[in-house]
């Protein structure tokens, strides 16, 4: 890092400020495994540190982030008292049990379905076989925006509706803290004198919008539970544990679909693999995939980790504190209160574990070796803190992925580079496409 990280927290604010602070990360930590981020914390750079500092069993507790950069009450993600983690993750793991979710499929075909019928209103004919790239006025769809675009209906604290826009609610939020609170002791200080400059006054206001998107979602939903109304949904079996009983609760996908759509663009070999993977899975007439149709198919699943690997949506090193005892992690004692971390974007970069690690290969997850490589795959974290949304996001992302691939042919403009800024998570920028139907009786004839 810096030879003034020992003296303070303002070179890793600086280097926040960027964008891109965890690809740093991934270049310093070929030289360095270990290396000093702060006056009191630590990014350790091999996969033998995971164990350590996330897995089952670890001494290690959430540190002092999770606290600052709370909201009005703790959730899952931040909740720092082990016991009180325990009490919420299993309030919450009936209603994210892969039972409940397949039954559930439904909900995400619908709106997989509604996304496929605005995409065919904006396909184009195939391209000429002279064309090598798209035509400008061909390429209109964005395909980050179709993953992850909402306008949404908010409440104001004062009763008051409007409507805003997830993004732009969300993003000026997420930035800001990543820039600013890796001073944990001035981080509320810092946040509230940034607000002086107009830059930083504009996130802060971005914020507002934010909460109230909850805000109003949770309090409309919540009314209808209250009038008796019994739904088979996700917020049912948060309020009702499967015998009925009252749980008491206080009142990233798109990211992964726009990556993984990204490397199968740039790598055609991979792509024509994965199709006829999901062509011989899916009828022709079949507009949405079912998830039992593709939920165990091989290559798709490799690409989906493949490429969660090169680009984790949430490269942040989440940070933990070692037991006041102190704590050997890659061999190496750490003193105890001290802030430790390991980015997934660092994790899944190290050569020893995935050789040719900055490479797109699918293969690598496939097989016995394949199934070797999850304990050094941190994407969803690790140990009893891990995310308990993955099986969530896995059906969702094979769900799409395998329709769209199905459905649709789709060329990048020329030289295009898809943008990332990084915050906590990555910040995707637009991915504008040519997209064409695919004539998948034609296939279907030349096949048979």
């Amino acid at each position: 890092m810096s030879t003034f990280s020992g003296m303070s927290n303002l070179p890793f604010i600086i280097l926040s400020h960027r964008g891109n602070r965890s690809l740093r990360l991934v270049k310093l930590h070929k030289e360095h495994p270990i290396l000093r981020t702060g006056p009191n914390a630590l990014s350790f750079g091999r996969v033998a540190a995971i164990k350590d500092i996330y897995g089952h069993g670890t001494p290690c507790t959430k540190d002092e982030q999770y606290i600052v950069g709370a909201g009005s009450h703790y959730h899952l993600a931040d909740v720092v008292d082990k016991a009180e983690h325990a009490r919420k993750r299993k309030v919450l793991s009936s209603a994210y049990a892969l039972k409940n979710l397949e039954r559930w499929e439904f909900k995400v075909a619908d709106k997989v379905q509604r996304m496929i019928a605005q995409i065919d209103k904006l396909c184009t004919e195939p391209p000429a076989k002279h064309e090598r790239f798209p035509r400008p006025e061909d390429v209109r769809v964005d395909l980050r925006a179709w993953f992850n675009f909402f306008s949404l209906d908010a409440i104001r604290k004062d009763g008051t509706t409007f409507e805003t826009n997830l993004r732009d609610c969300l993003y000026p939020t997420a930035r800001k803290q990543s820039r600013l609170i890796w001073s944990y002791d001035y981080y509320k200080i810092l946040d509230r004198i940034s607000d002086v400059l107009p830059y930083y006054r504009r996130m802060s206001k971005a914020a507002e919008g934010w909460e109230a998107i909850v805000l109003y979602q949770a309090a409309r939903r919540l009314e209808r539970y209250r009038r008796g109304e019994k739904l088979d949904d996700f917020f049912q079996a948060l309020m009702e544990d499967k015998n009925g009983k009252p749980q008491n609760l206080d009142v990233t996908t798109a990211i992964a679909l726009t990556n993984v759509l990204y490397q199968l663009l740039l790598h055609p070999d991979v792509l024509a693999k994965l199709r006829r993977e999901i062509d011989d899975a899916l009828e022709p007439e079949e507009v949405v995939a079912p998830y039992d149709k593709v939920k165990h198919l091989p290559y798709l699943r490799a690409c989906l980790d493949e490429s969660l690997r090169l680009w984790p949506p949430t490269p942040h090193g989440l940070p933990r504190k070692t037991p006041p005892e102190g704590l050997c992690i890659m061999g190496e004692y750490v003193p105890g209160n001290t802030t430790v971390s390991m980015s997934a974007l660092v994790a899944h970069r190290d050569e020893t574990v995935f050789p040719d690690a900055d490479k797109f290969i699918p293969e690598r997850f496939l097989g016995d070796k394949g199934k070797e490589l999850q304990s050094a795959f941190i994407t969803f974290s690790a140990g009893a803190r891990g995310c308990i949304g993955r099986n969530i996001s896995y059906l969702e992302q094979a769900v799409v992925l395998a329709s769209v691939v199905h459905r649709y042919d789709f060329a990048l403009p020329a030289g295009f580079e898809l943008q990332r800024e990084e915050t906590m998570n990555h910040i995707l920028g637009p991915m504008p496409v040519k997209a064409w139907r695919r004539d998948l009786r034609a296939k279907a004839r030349e096949s048979g």
